[in-house]
């Protein structure tokens, strides 16, 4: 299903990239990325939360001064994990995670727009299926529970990926044997940053659509002051005559946690044909009391996404940088904002885990899976891409059908993908 289309967002140029020599070590609980070097950026950086859990002024000071005199955002992957979690770890012996998060996202917002969201999602795409692995094992449960369906398709769409995984679909539903069925696409914006570039998302994807001969409506909610269990039918522009399908690609981790119940009381209310949902494999909830335990996860999850970015990218890409500074704000978000505080973005970042997502979703739905076809699909995209990526099952335990599917970096499991039905 996934193949190479004409699109509002895509070239065809493919960038050759450098692979360092990078291994992975453990080292008291965490994954440790490291090249040649020693692995001193997680040891300092351990020893430094330890202290402020501990409170011990004295060695917060002379370890904050050691990791400031060694880090930098343009070396090597031990620099770059020490400057980016230095700069939270700071915040959180200072108490000033809340002012500190707020410019990040300020200065972010103000050098935001459509070009170079556009080129940065593209060039990722390109280099890694980071996200493309998501899109391919989502559009393909969405069309089969699509399948057969000749009058009106409504998806509701809640990510933030700038619509990046609709050609593909559009093209699908221009290309099937019978009549082409009428899309209405609803996208509900949860991340600020995605706010500013909506007009030109939409005039695109509404030529798009003209250009593949779909009947299309495109829809955005954005700036609702209400949590997103809140939305009504109507707001959503849901009709009775309707087949629906929600897709969550990445935003369900910035719902609050004490809000996550309603909201999949939401989709249930809806009766949709497939709910189709995509998580980074990370668990920064049920450590949220745990300092210390929370920085060990944090840090295992972004020492694989850095490695993976060393490799993926070349050295000098200003793609990487800015992909690194959007983990910088997570970081600071999850490691040094107290989640009472009101930070204004909507940026949750508590992110839970497959199998918890799984025990949620489980009182109101029961798991689809991945058909064959999709798996074969989701294979071929990782062989685009270079050694080191694979397929993995949710739980080795259970089937496809049980637990979705993983996307994994070096048998390190990153994402996680699912589908349900009422």
């Amino acid at each position: 299903m996934e193949r190479t289309h004409l699109s509002p967002y895509t070239n065809n140029n493919q960038t050759t990239t450098n692979k360092r020599n990078t291994t992975y070590s453990d080292s008291g609980g965490g994954e440790t990325c490291t090249t040649d070097d020693d692995k001193w950026a997680s040891k300092l950086l351990r020893e430094c939360a330890r202290a402020i859990s501990e409170k011990d002024s004295g060695k917060i000071n002379h370890l904050l001064w050691m990791l400031n005199e060694l880090s930098s955002p343009y070396g090597d992957c031990n620099q770059k994990l020490a400057y980016y979690f230095l700069q939270a770890l700071f915040c959180k012996a200072t108490e000033s995670g809340q002012r500190c998060y707020k410019t990040l996202v300020t200065v972010a917002d103000k050098s935001h727009c459509f070009d170079s969201a556009r080129k940065l999602i593209l060039k990722f795409q390109e280099v890694s299926p980071w996200t493309t692995f998501g899109h391919v094992a989502s559009n393909g449960a969405i069309l089969e529970a699509f399948d057969g369906e000749t009058n009106k398709l409504h998806i509701i769409d809640i990510s933030n990926t700038l619509c990046t995984q609709w050609p593909t679909l559009l093209e699908a539903l221009a290309t099937r044997s019978d009549d082409t069925p009428s899309l209405k696409l609803t996208v509900v914006v949860t991340a600020s940053l995605v706010r500013s570039v909506m007009k030109e998302i939409t005039q695109r994807m509404e030529k798009f659509a003209r250009l593949m001969g779909v009947p299309f409506e495109f829809n955005v909610i954005t700036g609702s002051n209400r949590p997103l269990g809140q939305l009504t039918k109507e707001e959503l522009g849901v009709q009775d005559d309707e087949a629906i399908a929600i897709n969550c690609i990445g935003a369900l981790r910035r719902i609050e946690v004490e809000d996550r119940e309603d909201v999949i009381r939401l989709f249930s209310s809806l009766r949709p044909r497939v709910v189709t949902i995509v998580e980074e494999e990370a668990d920064f909830t049920s450590s949220r009391s745990d300092f210390v335990k929370c920085f060990e996860e944090c840090l295992r999850y972004y020492t694989l996404y850095f490695e993976m970015l060393e490799e993926s990218f070349t050295p000098t890409s200003n793609e990487r940088l800015m992909l690194e500074r959007e983990c910088s704000r997570s970081i600071v978000r999850v490691l040094s904002c107290d989640d009472k505080q009101n930070i204004g973005s909507g940026d949750c970042e508590r992110r839970e885990k497959g199998n918890q997502w799984c025990e949620r979703l489980k009182e109101l739905f029961s798991p689809v899976g991945f058909s064959d076809d999709v798996v074969d699909d989701v294979k071929a995209l990782l062989r685009r891409y270079k050694a080191g990526w694979s397929l993995a099952l949710s739980d080795q335990t259970n089937s496809y059908k049980d637990s979705g599917i993983m996307l994994a970096w070096k048998d390190e499991p990153v994402v996680w993908a699912s589908a349900w039905k009422p």
